[in-house]
């Protein structure tokens, strides 16, 4: 898709969509209240990597799928998976994968099981790199999240489109998530005409959007997001 931009004049002010998210809400403090809270950056690096990892085959396992199913078997995916432990995890021969396949404890999606251990050896890369998974997201720049997406995409495994997004997000990385509500709200409030999510170019933009609208509101990306999301 080709994507369109509007003079600035016709731009909704970020006053004017925080106004219309709590009218949809029912008042300013609901919306508040469906906020998402960020961790810092120290807070980041902190977490292990198995739970990078494990939030990551969460994202993976969900795309496409009954997310209560998933987290109904969690407790399963974390034994077959060793808790994650990206050294064990990289270290999975093809058999055992193999095994995971037939295990009825987890979803037995093969290409995705084959994508945690190529996942695990990702994550002991920047392990290498920058002392710990949690250190390389902490130290991310928030206003080129985008870059962060692209990196997850082209290094990961099955992190495209919304997973490796909604990883971050889960795991407390501020960043804006492009749902349907989402690029919906951009193009009804003028910011965009058309989006195609898998052009660099589009993310790049959509990025330059959020960047203005967090300087405008003094607010982070994450809760950007949601605000946006809410006028729809």
């Amino acid at each position: 898709g080709k994507f369109f931009f509007r003079s600035s004049q016709t731009v909704t002010s970020f006053q004017t969509l925080y106004e219309l998210a709590a009218t949809n809400k029912g008042s300013s403090a609901i919306l508040e209240g469906v906020l998402p809270s960020i961790a810092t950056p120290e807070e980041l690096s902190k977490i292990t990597d198995d739970r990078y990892l494990s939030m990551m085959t969460r994202c993976i396992f969900r795309a496409g799928f009954v997310w209560r199913i998933i987290d109904y078997k969690w407790p399963g995916f974390e034994s077959a998976f060793a808790k994650f432990n990206p050294l064990a995890v990289a270290h999975f021969s093809d058999e055992r994968l193999e095994e995971l396949a037939q295990d009825t404890t987890i979803v037995r999606h093969f290409t995705k099981i084959v994508a945690v251990r190529h996942n695990a050896v990702y994550v002991l890369d920047q392990q290498r790199r920058h002392g710990s998974f949690g250190a390389f997201i902490a130290d991310w720049p928030t206003e080129d999240i985008v870059g962060l997406w692209l990196e997850l995409k082209k290094q990961g495994s099955r992190l495209g489109g919304n997973s490796g997004p909604m990883m971050l997000r889960s795991m407390g990385k501020d960043t804006f998530l492009m749902t349907k509500d989402v690029c919906d709200a951009l193009v009804h409030h003028g910011f965009i005409e058309k989006f195609s999510v898998n052009s660099q170019r589009d993310l790049r933009r959509v990025q330059e959007i959020f960047n203005s609208l967090c300087e405008q509101s003094g607010r982070s990306l994450s809760e950007v997001s949601r605000i946006l999301a809410c006028t729809v």
